[in-house]
């Protein structure tokens, strides 16, 4: 891989990397059409990454078709998979870590602790190898685009983090890799997340700009469904990630919920711009 990425660079191309943990989804394809609309050569990497889950979450679990995965990669259009096991990523006596102060531990990081200290350095790790000049994230995982976007800055990486809008179902439901795992009873129930951002949106249209009221709001559309489990609900700024008491600049309407056994979370930006707030899912 690294004399693949050499090789583009020294040709003066443009790389454009899409990394995934596999059991692709149209969200993940929709940011190799990105790429491919920007860059050449683009590489995919399929890693299911063992450090960015905790001891009693769902890695042995995690959803896998690695046949399946390359024949969607293939007919994407994609020119490199990159697809390492866990002792190429982390060999024996491996011991360094990369941590983003600050906005890794809240509201993921709160609930996953260490999850991304595991996300950075993996991220890094496959940067380093694959040297493209554009990698593509989902918005769907917000606070993870904003650490890597952090990490990317504060150490000069010549990549570029591009992050790509939310995929949805045609109800609502953002598309991710776990939802294989709902029964149809939750997977009906899942459909409450998008819904509690889908009216916090018409609030905030409605004038709405109390931060405390929308949260408290999404909250009891939550408990309207029986299944459903909420971590955390919170309003925070784009940037800090800290909360914020009312809507102004950019912010984000961030969700964990559990339904059934099954983790999901979803988020809305919310952008101000000439005194009018716009919001987008």
């Amino acid at each position: 891989m690294k004399q693949v990425a050499r090789q583009a660079r020294a040709e003066g191309r443009s790389t454009g990397f899409v990394p995934t943990m596999g059991a692709l989804h149209e969200g993940h394809l929709s940011l190799v059409r990105a790429a491919l609309a920007e860059t050449q050569p683009v590489i995919a990497s399929i890693f299911v990454n063992p450090t960015q889950f905790g001891p009693n979450e769902d890695f042995q679990k995690y959803p896998r078709a690695f046949d399946s995965d390359c024949e969607k990669l293939e007919r994407a259009g994609v020119d490199y998979l990159f697809a390492p096991d866990a002792a190429e990523i982390y060999p024996p006596g491996f011991r360094t870590w990369v941590n983003v102060e600050g906005l890794s531990d809240r509201l993921e990081g709160r609930s996953r602790p260490g999850h991304f200290r595991g996300v950075a350095t993996v991220v890094l790790k496959l940067l380093e190898i694959v040297q493209p000049q554009k990698a593509y994230f989902g918005r769907k995982d917000a606070q993870q685009a904003r650490v890597l976007r952090q990490m990317a800055r504060d150490l000069r990486l010549d990549s570029e983090i591009i992050t790509c809008p939310i995929v949805r179902e045609a109800d609502g439901l953002a598309m991710s890799s776990r939802n294989a795992y709902l029964s149809p009873a939750e997977r009906r129930a899942a459909t409450i997340l998008f819904r509690t951002l889908d009216d916090a949106r018409a609030s905030i249209a409605r004038g709405e700009r109390d931060a405390l009221r929308l949260t408290a709001a999404m909250r009891e559309t939550l408990r309207t469904e029986p299944l459903a489990a909420p971590d955390y609900v919170e309003l925070v700024d784009a940037e800090t990630l800290e909360p914020v008491t009312r809507l102004r600049g950019a912010c984000l309407a961030l969700l964990a919920v559990k339904v059934g056994a099954v983790r999901l979370i979803d988020n809305m930006l919310i952008e101000e711009n000439d005194s009018a707030v716009l919001t987008t899912l």
